[in-house]
């Protein structure tokens, strides 16, 4: 005998299929919603269907744009110089590189990084359109804003050597000790990328 109803034990698992979120949390999320306001179960179904009608990719950044849109207005907006590319691996890594009211140039979205143990080869991410990019957008830099993973660091270096132009810039975010981290609670990676990273006074 089920000690739970299908249609429960139905919705834990599909919590279950979302990263980062265990069975204790999968059950916390599928019982405040049938425990609770109805509004608010029928207003997240409504905006789950939303979301998949009403957001599409760009089809030069790769980017997320709202449904019916061709381009992102990151890459169209005349201001932005699209010869210096920021690659990132998935879309949310360009809100954190926006914040920051730095970055001018345009984005990359690889859509992943290559792990072969996860079955990602560099054919299932936007490498190739990437390489097109850089020949008709003319591009001097490249930043591969990849993350310090063994995955991040992997991609970057297939990109580097897919460029046929020696003339174009390629360089990585800056690794290092965050303000106000004391040494001693630095791992060992982070300190090594600082040192590698010094900067003359």
């Amino acid at each position: 005998m089920p000690l739970l109803p299908k249609a429960l034990a139905d919705l834990i698992e599909a919590f279950g299929l979302l990263p980062g979120v265990g069975p204790r949390t999968a059950e916390r999320y599928a019982y405040y919603l049938i425990k609770g306001n109805h509004d608010k179960s029928l207003k997240l179904e409504e905006k789950l269907k939303l979301s998949r009608s009403g957001i599409d990719f760009c089809e030069i950044t790769y980017a997320l744009i709202p449904a019916g849109q061709k381009y992102s207005e990151l890459y169209t907006d005349p201001k932005r110089d699209k010869t210096i590319i920021a690659v990132v691996a998935e879309p949310f890594d360009i809100i954190a590189i926006e914040k920051t009211g730095q970055f001018n140039g345009t984005y990359h979205v690889l859509g992943g990084l290559i792990s072969p143990i996860d079955g990602i080869n560099p054919e299932k991410l936007h490498i190739k359109q990437l390489l097109s990019r850089v020949q008709k957008d003319n591009v001097k830099e490249l930043i591969l804003a990849t993350n310090a993973s063994v995955e991040g660091e992997s991609t970057a270096l297939y990109i580097k050597s897919q460029l046929e132009n020696p003339q174009i810039h390629v360089s990585r975010l800056a690794r290092g000790l965050s303000v106000g981290v004391d040494l001693e609670y630095a791992d060992q990676i982070t300190l090594a990328k600082a040192l590698e990273g010094r900067q003359r006074l």
